[in-house]
């Protein structure tokens, strides 16, 4: 059962189920490393039971010892005083090997969960899912009980094993009660115990959903630690003289997360502690007050009756090595669950299923594409017709905000349309087989990926299959222009791209911006036929990107083998006048295409491409240092900031 289905259940049932899934969880850990540790659990808990009896034991023979050593029974008392220490030392010796035990079960669980938590967030579930902020909180969760900043699902898991010896403990002793002094007093000692406990429990069920609501305020705090200490960002903080504001505002975000579950905690830890531990006198007077009545009990009896009922009155407290573990270390693994329920019903079931068919190849279209990233968000494509053919070089251009990222990654199918549809060759793209539809695709966004591994690795991961293939990597490297970066690199390709890592080296941005680019052309180079570069020389300097164009729209390498292997060519630029080679220029405006074709048709039309053009262009050649503020239609297409990037920057957009 999920626990969506769960939270309609009634207070019983929820518990059950809640045990249920903790005892579940136990099968990960191994069930003979189990095994071991229930049974040690066990022991640790008899073990006191046996000093109990001792005790009992010398306390009556030590009457007897008038005459000290020379007594008939003082080698009786000494043994039985050695088995009362001998449990105490073993115990003791014990004791570390159950919590080895148990830190090892909660690893594996975790490992276990982590495995289950990676592959739900590396599926092919839409992205538009990372827009929703109940899944950002559930993620958020996940993640911090694995990175041991909340208790985890091993943690919960691993709490069983001492909490069992608890419990046999438990009735041990009032098994002992019943013996020595009577049933009664036996099973009052136990429905004392039973009914403390019960409170305990649930005053740390109310805990829960206050800690639920916390999900914001919990994510902002994290968010805000992680800006406070994320190389990259902690710069441009200290630039800014904001880290006094920072500070503030990461107290503020701490205070208003954990406030809530102070004033909580004060509240049910105060007078509901108070009925337990009267409730707990009461049983504990009920039954040595049996113990009075009963004329018959010696000292033995006694010795055992009043050191037994005191094992029993502990179930008024919390036990600090079960209870906070079995209450919230649960809530991360069910945050899981709520993300792969999420997942299952946001993934189309072609897309889980996959297929045999093969993918075509031939003409691209996009047919009256409409598209939103939210069901009330606003419209940012609008009927958007637009074909790409085999062979040639489409450029994307328009204003920011103009839809042209977002046609990208339609096209990457990591969201699908709202309305219309994308065929390739005649067949919707949602009924092709996702992963081998994008084992066609070289795509770059401009948020590009920046591995902090080797330079094989940063490329490679275009074609994995060509990782190891030192002269494809270094021909797709050429073709970047990104030869000149790796050659300067101490260890070559196996140099890792971070300062942070002996022997690595930090890039600037424009050296990154090649190695992606070189990412995507290895990509064709193992098979990929559609590229798509998303302002792929926004980093680049004047020369190094007309340089670029050259190789990439005209008549350079990539171009060349572009055409060679009928690779589709897509670029997206905001620079007008790098896209004058591109067989097909796109003008993007409100969501749909408003102009298309090559560059001297387009001029010749006197439309929006040639107002923008002329206007780029007259800024190129004005040399007066009075120029006006940088025209905005140079900054990068702003929907590249896309939603998916908010599960990195604390969930926002």
């Amino acid at each position: 059962m999920t626990t969506e289905g769960a939270a309609s259940m009634p207070p019983l049932g929820e518990r059950v189920r809640r045990w249920t899934t903790m005892w579940g969880l136990l099968r990960h850990a191994g069930v003979p490393l189990v095994a071991v540790g229930l049974a040690l659990s066990v022991l640790l808990a008899l073990l006191p039971l046996v000093s109990i009896v001792a005790l009992g034991r010398v306390l009556f023979l030590l009457p007897s010892m008038t005459d000290g050593a020379a007594s008939a029974g003082w080698s009786d008392l000494l043994a039985v005083l050695g088995v009362a220490v001998g449990a105490l030392v073993v115990q003791q010796l014990l004791a570390p090997f159950q919590t080895g035990i148990v830190e090892t079960i909660g690893r594996r669980v975790d490992q276990r969960c982590i495995d289950r938590l990676l592959g739900a967030a590396l599926s092919d579930a839409p992205l538009a899912l990372l827009d929703d902020a109940e899944v950002l909180d559930v993620v958020a969760d996940a993640r911090a009980a694995f990175a041991r900043q909340n208790m985890s699902p091993g943690d919960a898991a691993g709490a069983l094993v001492p909490l069992v010896g608890r419990y046999v403990q438990l009735v041990g002793a009032a098994a002992l009660v019943g013996v020595v002094v009577s049933p009664l007093a036996g099973a009052v000692i136990l429905a004392t115990a039973l009914v403390m406990r019960a409170g305990v429990r649930g005053t740390f069920s109310k805990l829960t959903p206050i800690w639920k609501t916390l999900h914001p305020q919990r994510r902002r705090m994290y968010y805000l630690r992680e800006l406070a200490t994320t190389p990259g960002i902690t710069k441009e903080v200290r630039l800014l003289g904001v880290l006094g504001w920072l500070r503030e505002r990461l107290r503020r975000e701490t205070m208003a997360y954990l406030e809530p579950q102070w004033t909580v905690n004060c509240r049910l830890q105060l007078w509901p502690f108070v009925g337990f531990s009267a409730i707990g006198l009461v049983g504990g007077t009920i039954v040595l007050v049996l113990v009075a009545l009963d004329d018959t009990l010696d000292l033995f009896a006694l010795g055992v009756a009043i050191q037994a009922v005191l094992i029993p009155l502990r179930f008024g407290v919390y036990f600090p090595e079960c209870d906070v573990r079995t209450q919230f270390g649960l809530l991360s693994f069910e945050a899981l669950e709520r993300f792969e329920q999420r997942l299952r019903s946001a993934t189309p079931e072609a897309t889980r299923e996959g297929s045999d068919a093969p993918v075509p190849h031939g003409v691209i279209r996009f047919e009256d594409v409409w598209f939103r990233y939210a069901d009330d968000g606003p419209w940012v494509l609008k009927g958007l017709d637009l074909e790409l053919v085999p062979g040639t070089s489409t450029a994307i251009v328009g204003l920011n905000g103009a839809g042209k990222t977002t046609t990208t990654k339609l096209l990457a199918r990591l969201y699908e349309p709202t309305r219309g549809r994308i065929t390739v060759d005649g067949v919707d793209v949602r009924d092709l087989p996702l992963e081998a539809w994008r084992r066609r695709l070289a795509l770059i966004f401009q948020d590009y990926l920046r591995l902090e591994l080797s330079v094989t690795d940063n490329v490679g991961l275009g074609a994995p299959e060509l990782r190891d293939d030192a002269a494809r990597l270094r021909e797709a490297i050429s073709a970047a222009g990104a030869d000149g970066v790796v050659d300067g690199l101490a260890d070559g390709l196996d140099t890792v791209l971070s300062g942070g890592y002996a022997g690595g080296r930090d890039l600037s941005g424009g050296q990154w911006q090649r190695i992606a680019l070189a990412r995507a052309l290895l990509a064709v180079s193992g098979g990929a036929d559609v590229l798509v570069l998303d302002e792929p020389t926004a980093q680049l300097d004047v020369r190094a990107e007309a340089e670029f164009f050259e190789r990439f729209l005209a008549d350079g390498a990539v171009a060349a083998v572009a055409r060679e292997r009928a690779v589709t060519s897509v670029v997206i630029s905001h620079r007008f006048s790098t896209v004058r080679p591109a067989d097909q220029i796109v003008v993007v405006a409100e969501g749909r295409v408003v102009e298309q074709g090559t560059h001297d048709e387009l001029l010749a039309a006197d439309g929006r491409y040639a107002e923008l053009f002329v206007l780029q262009a007259r800024r190129f050649r004005s040399d007066s240092p009075d120029d006006p503020d940088p025209d905005p239609h140079l900054d990068p297409d702003p929907d590249a900031a896309s939603p998916e990037t908010a599960l990195t920057a604390g969930g926002t957009r």
